[in-house]
């Protein structure tokens, strides 16, 4: 919705701090936005009754109704209302539930014009103009054998239905945020072009990014892939082998088919997720990898855990932020 009488972008600034009410309204306003404020959720929630603004920037730490609560609020009042969270701290948890309520991006104090103008242009384009492509973002090979591999994906993104778009948007933000992600949907949906998404967006795009498919190899050798092995761990390790968790240290592991995982090497992989340390096979010393892990599964997890078959300890683990995929059809 545009401002009233006018066909500039309205912008709403939530923060229970004067001077920086002051000072973001100055930056919009001087990027041709019309701006009003509210100190406190309760007066965000009476501002956007029957005017919603074309965009919200609401401040995470508010004494009575904090950030979280008034996006909720907002969004319940307004649904599809769009919002960034600025928060002065980056805290995970905060920014992860900020997203799962809806808010479109974030953003940390102190606030920078550059920053701001290009969170604000990003969040009133992408949602207000369905009809529009999501821009191909191509992928740079960090080895020669990723080269190959995106030469062989051919590997982009591109959306154009809102609940693409929306997929699109929250990958974008969460690739931003370092905690693993769970990626379901049906086969052939392309979760490991959006993981590979997710991995070239972060801050460890510069670092590896180590595919892993769960379906190809049975239990015993899965597990020397991942961990690697000793020299004389079984017959024919004649040398020592590092697995892909080394491989993959301080870059990302995208472990594919997650869900034909035996439930024994499950358990092995929640250590390293709880830890960040592990064994290789026949090796007596700790092996540590800071590593970021996406997994994807078309399975039907909560169906999985009632059976036994996944469990659930590790799922929880894994599920700090879940996209849904929805099918190509």
């Amino acid at each position: 919705m545009q401002a009233s009488g006018t066909d500039k972008p309205s912008i709403l600034i939530v923060d229970d701090e004067p001077s920086m009410l002051i000072y973001t309204r100055t930056l919009l306003e001087s990027s041709n936005y019309s701006v009003e404020t509210a100190s406190s959720g309760e007066e965000a929630l009476r501002k956007i009754q029957g005017h919603p603004p074309d965009l919200m920037l609401v401040d995470m730490q508010m004494p009575k109704m904090n950030g979280l609560q008034t996006i909720r609020a907002c969004r319940n009042l307004v649904p599809g209302q769009r919002i960034v969270m600025v928060t002065c701290v980056t805290e995970t948890s905060n920014v992860v539930q900020a997203m799962r309520l809806g808010a479109l991006d974030y953003m940390t104090k102190p606030i920078y014009k550059a920053e701001l103008d290009a969170v604000v242009a990003r969040c009133l384009s992408s949602s207000a103009a369905p009809e529009q492509e999501v821009p191909v973002l191509h992928f740079t090979a960090t080895t020669e054998q990723e080269h190959i591999d995106n030469l062989q994906n051919d590997l982009f993104f591109l959306a154009v239905s809102p609940a693409m778009k929306q997929v699109r948007e929250q990958s974008s933000i969460i690739a931003k945020v370092d905690v693993p992600v769970l990626l379901l949907g049906e086969s052939g949906v392309g979760k490991e072009i959006l993981a590979r998404l997710i991995h070239q967006l972060s801050p460890r795009s510069h670092k590896p990014f180590v595919k892993v498919n769960c379906a190809a190899l049975p239990a015993d050798l899965l597990e020397s892939e991942l961990f690697g092995y000793e020299a004389g761990a079984f017959t024919g390790a004649s040398k020592p082998k590092p697995g892909k968790f080394e491989l993959a240290n301080q870059g990302t592991i995208f472990l594919d088919e997650l869900g034909e995982m035996s439930p024994a090497l499950q358990a092995k992989l929640l250590h390293v997720l709880q830890d960040g340390e592990f064994c290789r096979l026949g090796g007596r010393m700790s092996v540590t990898a800071d590593v970021r892990v996406l997994a994807a599964t078309n399975i039907d997890i909560e169906k999985s855990i009632a059976q036994k078959t996944f469990r659930e300890d590790l799922y929880y683990r894994l599920n700090a932020f879940t996209l849904n995929i929805p099918p190509l059809r």
